[in-house]
């Protein structure tokens, strides 16, 4: 059987991205694509926070990404879909405005507040009564899922596979990982790398490794086509949900038991419409050490449903559906990348916190690295991801 020089376990926009990337820089990849429909990029938002970067990396990073997201569609062959758009973080009734407003300053390019009638004015479906304002700035956008095909026709065109078959568990000989193993048969290649999102936690943990990547549950609502059109994204300025990710990481015993709630759950009000007029609708975060899902479904829905309408009457009574997926963090916000300890051969591409800005520049750098084409600037932005710089203890 042929040994590949990479395989990559994955289809989100994370193991697209680097499949691609890879086939790019000259290397023979087998992509395992489990088909799973209830994906992080399935459910997300696709937003392109360019702006948001906090250090020299980020900051980098984020203005690469949208650089990227500018070059892909001609380079893929694809409309992804990729646009600008109005970003609208509510700020709501009685909130200290003075406090967010300081808050906001770690970002390299901080959104500027407006009031209540100017957020209205840039988004006419937003109630102005039930909130101080917003903080606002320019956004990038794309179809999560236009993206993703699109990355994944253009690796098969350079001569890259793709199997769509889950992958159960990894080939390992003594200290190498030598392949990847499916219901029906192994697949060896030189290179395994794990981009399967809060999945590879449990992949890796099979191969009696762990790696410090956690993960939440994610609740949005997909809804059908809407008449009503919301031209914006909305989402709330105070959110505490990147602070609850990094104390759920400090937890690390806790990651070791099943069925376990590690913090209550988090509710953020936000909702972005597609180009198709579907919206999505969310998001509820649970922080629970079980797969599957934890809520049910009808309490969450209606949960979601109230907070949106509140800021946005208009999506009250909209028919949709009650979706689920796993979404990872890790303990500095940044991504798990590269070789992960006590074994050769078994690298991991995972726990991106803004895919949509970071995976496609980091991919295209950890490709070119991994191809043995690295430039001096990637090296020194790409050892700030490794795994190894936490203790593999999680």
């Amino acid at each position: 059987m042929k040994s590949h020089d990479v395989i990559v376990v994955g289809n989100g926009l994370a193991g697209a991205a680097l499949s691609y990337e890879l086939a790019k820089s000259g290397c023979s990849v087998l992509l395992m694509d489990d088909g799973n429909y209830d994906s992080g990029t399935r459910y997300s938002y696709g937003g392109i926070g360019w702006w948001a970067g906090t250090t020299d990396l980020t900051e980098t990073l984020f203005n690469e990404g949208m650089t990227r997201h500018r070059e892909l569609p001609d380079e893929l062959g694809a409309d992804t879909q990729l646009r600008e758009l109005d970003l609208l973080l509510t700020v709501n009734k009685g909130a200290n405005v003075e406090q967010l407003i300081e808050s906001y300053q770690v970002f390299r390019t901080p959104p500027r507040f407006v009031s209540a009638a100017e957020a209205c004015d840039i988004e006419p479906q937003l109630n102005a009564d039930v909130i101080e304002g917003a903080f606002t700035i320019r956004h990038g956008h794309v179809n999560p899922m236009g993206l993703v095909t699109a990355y994944n026709q253009a690796f098969r065109r350079l001569g890259g596979l793709h199997n769509m078959t889950p992958v159960q568990g990894l080939v390992r000989v003594g200290d190498k990982v030598t392949g990847v193993l499916t219901e029906a048969q192994a697949y060896p290649a030189k290179t395994v790398i794990v981009a399967a999102g809060a999945y590879s936690r449990q992949l890796v943990q099979a191969a009696g490794l762990t790696v410090p990547l956690f993960f939440t549950h994610a609740e949005i609502i997909e809804t059908p086509p809407l008449a009503v059109e919301v031209r914006s994204l909305i989402m709330p300025a105070a959110n505490s949900r990147f602070e609850k990710e990094a104390e759920a990481a400090e937890q690390s015993s806790l990651w070791q038991t099943a069925d376990t709630e590690i913090m209550p759950a988090v509710l953020e009000a936000g909702v972005i419409q597609f180009a198709d007029k579907t919206a999505r609708i969310g998001q509820i975060s649970r922080f629970h050490t079980a797969y599957m899902p934890t809520a049910d479904a009808s309490t969450s829905g209606q949960a979601l449903q109230d907070a949106i309408a509140h800021q946005v009457p208009a999506l009250k009574d909209v028919a949709g559906s009650w979706r689920h997926c796993l979404v990872t963090f890790t303990q500095d916000g940044l991504p798990l990348l590269g070789p992960i300890p006590g074994v050769s051969g078994l690298h991991l591409f995972s726990g991106f916190t803004g895919p949509f800005a970071l995976v496609p520049p980091v991919a295209q750098r950890y490709a070119r690295h991994l191809a043995g084409k690295p430039e001096s600037l990637a090296d020194k932005m790409l050892d700030q991801m490794l795994v190894d710089r936490f203790a593999v203890s999680a």
